[in-house]
């Protein structure tokens, strides 16, 4: 095949591309560009998408003798993920800029390019395995739990799932690609994974999100609708969070008290005791199957509501209206905009945007 290695100056990305070349492919490598004024180091795990990944992507097409080409996505990517992650926390919902990377960049609009100059599939480093199934193929696990990295690549469709490769998901161990690389001559092969959120790469994302959206003194309620504190932008919030809250009125128990919801309309942040965090129903409007849709609208499955979370056993219910998943025991922390993944075994059957979350808890409680 004509493959277009998506090159991000890591190691697994290295590795992916040299496995390809070994395979028989007619490979290209390809750096993306994600920022117009994009930083010139690293610092250890954080950024990435820097002027030295630019190079560490070069430096390993050229030890595995393909050709190589940086791509300018930055208007892409500002429009489509960092915009996108902004209007998210006006909205006071808790986004995943990976999720819409992956969805809007590279199988949408990387994709997309390859497709048009001839290319049959982009290979990327992603941790995750194609099967083919009875109804097509299908998105599974990896071998290596531990690096897995199928919740991520769960916005992929049927059609974006054809013309993918990913040489890394049979791998037991990232330990094994690690030293893989090394034997290859590849100079990447002990560099730092990325951390954190790749365009914040100090890991500040209150105080970037304060730069972008301003910040507006506003209220902190109890569950009853009592004051308990004020706060200067409820961007700066997430469902889930302890730290920072500042009240100025303990709880009656004594215990701290959590992040709950954000409601950017009056600028007000509700928080609760820890219990009341614990989720027993999500819905969302937005949804899309990695391979074939279910053929009921009513399944058993599984539910991953974050990358590295274990999956609960639920029951799910499509209509027209959208996914509704009830888990078996309650969910932990759960916040509007996260997205939820739902698994049949090991395949990924598909994901939605988390549009609204029931309590497990009543109010009175």
């Amino acid at each position: 095949m004509r493959i277009l290695a998506a090159m991000s100056g890591g190691v697994d990305s290295a590795v992916a591309a040299a496995r390809a070349v070994e395979a028989g492919h007619d490979v290209t490598g390809v750096h993306l560009a994600l920022s117009r004024a994009g930083g010139t180091l690293r610092t250890g795990s954080r950024g990435c998408c820097t002027i030295e990944d630019a190079m560490d992507a070069r430096r390993a097409s050229d030890k595995l003798g393909i050709p190589f080409y940086v791509w300018d996505f930055s208007e892409r990517f500002r429009d489509d993920v960092i915009d996108d992650f902004i209007s998210e926390y006006q909205a006071g919902r808790t986004p995943n800029p990976c999720m819409r990377c992956n969805e809007k960049i590279k199988f949408a609009a990387l994709l997309e390019r390859a497709i048009e100059l001839g290319f049959d599939a982009v290979c990327t480093g992603h941790y995750a395995t194609l099967v083919d199934g009875e109804g097509g193929l299908e998105l599974h696990r990896a071998s290596d739990n531990a690096k897995d990295q199928s919740y991520v690549l769960g916005v992929l469709t049927a059609e974006q799932l054809a013309h993918t490769y990913f040489p890394l998901g049979l791998t037991p161990s990232k330990a094994l690609v690690r030293a893989e690389a090394a034997e290859r001559g590849l100079s990447v092969a002990q560099k730092p994974d990325s951390h954190d959120i790749c365009f914040i790469p100090d890991g500040d994302t209150r105080g970037w999100l304060a730069e972008k959206v301003g910040a507006q003194q506003g209220e902190i309620l109890d569950r009853s609708g009592a004051v308990v504190g004020s706060h200067e932008g409820a961007h700066a919030f997430t469902v889930g969070q302890r730290r920072g809250l500042k009240l100025g009125v303990p709880a009656d128990d004594g215990k701290p008290r959590f992040v709950l919801e954000v409601r950017p309309v009056s600028n007000t942040v509700v928080v609760g005791p820890k219990e009341a965090l614990a989720i027993g129903e999500i819905s969302g409007e937005r949804y899309s199957w990695a391979g074939a849709a279910p053929t009921s609208s009513e399944f058993d499955c599984h539910v991953q509501i974050r990358a590295h979370s274990e999956p609960v056993p639920a029951r799910a219910t499509v209509s027209g209206a959208g996914v509704d998943v009830v888990p078996e025991v309650p969910l932990d922390g759960v916040a509007p905009g996260q997205t939820a993944v739902l698994y049949v075994g090991t395949r990924v059957l598909g994901q939605f945007t988390i549009d609204k979350t029931v309590s497990a808890v009543p109010v009175h409680a």
